[in-house]
């Protein structure tokens, strides 16, 4: 069973192109300002930083993909509010990290995050290479490998990530999975507990403010707070549940 909306697409072997946003209209352009500066104001920890757009999404073969993505920043997803305006799913990455027992991690996001109480898999948006770099699936998994170390503290090294699946969402977000090698729970605790301890001391806030081990979906649903819409489908698949 998948989430209403959501598409299970292959990860083994995706070619990224990319391509170029076409211009706003004046009258888009002014509302998204608009939006966005509204929206900072609500958080003002958000920032207009870059980050890759999707563009396209096609299959290729029987098990392959052609995504297509753009340069742009944070602000363009205010077009998600102003009618008849333009929109680009964000691309992002998440990591489904196991403990040795067959359970899965999942992390409280933080007030200052964009989606502040929600239960998530370790990982986050994509930012777009430097000039003349590259955005392929090993970028994509270094950036993976990244946000393990963030948010959970975790020291996995980018080539020992597995593709596991793509995941494409109603608004155009389109997600590539990994999976890293199981790990002791207590490693996994100990692990994010030195990371609270290291961020806290230098005056920031960790990006989860809580992690847990779930072992099924009915798990997932005791703890408190919203999750995900994908969350609860992607522990079904792992854990056969």
């Amino acid at each position: 069973m998948t989430a209403p909306g959501v598409e299970i697409l292959p990860a083994g072997h995706i070619r990224l192109v990319e391509t170029v946003l076409p211009e706003l209209s004046g009258r888009h352009r002014a509302a998204m300002d608009r939006v966005w500066e509204e929206t900072v104001r609500a958080n003002p920890a958000l920032f207009d930083g870059p980050v890759a757009a999707v563009t396209g999404l096609e299959r290729d073969g029987a098990d392959g993909l052609v995504l297509s993505w753009a340069r742009t920043t944070y602000r363009h997803r205010a077009l998600r509010q102003v009618p008849d305006a333009p929109v680009y799913g964000s691309l992002y990455v998440s990591v489904l990290q196991p403990a040795d027992d067959g359970r899965v991690l999942v992390g409280r996001m933080a007030p200052s995050t964009a989606a502040p109480g929600r239960w998530q898999l370790p990982g986050g948006t994509v930012e777009p290479p430097d000039d003349g770099g590259e955005l392929d699936l090993g970028a994509l998994r270094a950036h993976a490998a990244r946000e393990l170390a963030e948010e959970i503290g975790s020291d996995t090294r980018a080539d020992a990530l597995s593709p596991w699946l793509t995941a494409r969402g109603g608004r155009g977000n389109v997600g590539v999975m990994f999976t890293a090698p199981p790990r002791p729970a207590r490693e996994l605790y100990d692990r994010y507990a030195e990371l609270v301890r290291t961020e806290t001391a230098a005056g920031t806030q960790p990006e989860f403010t809580r992690i847990e081990l779930i072992g099924s979906p009915a798990e997932l649903e005791r703890l408190e707070g919203p999750h995900a819409g994908l969350l609860s489908p992607l522990v079904r698949r792992y854990t056969g549940t």
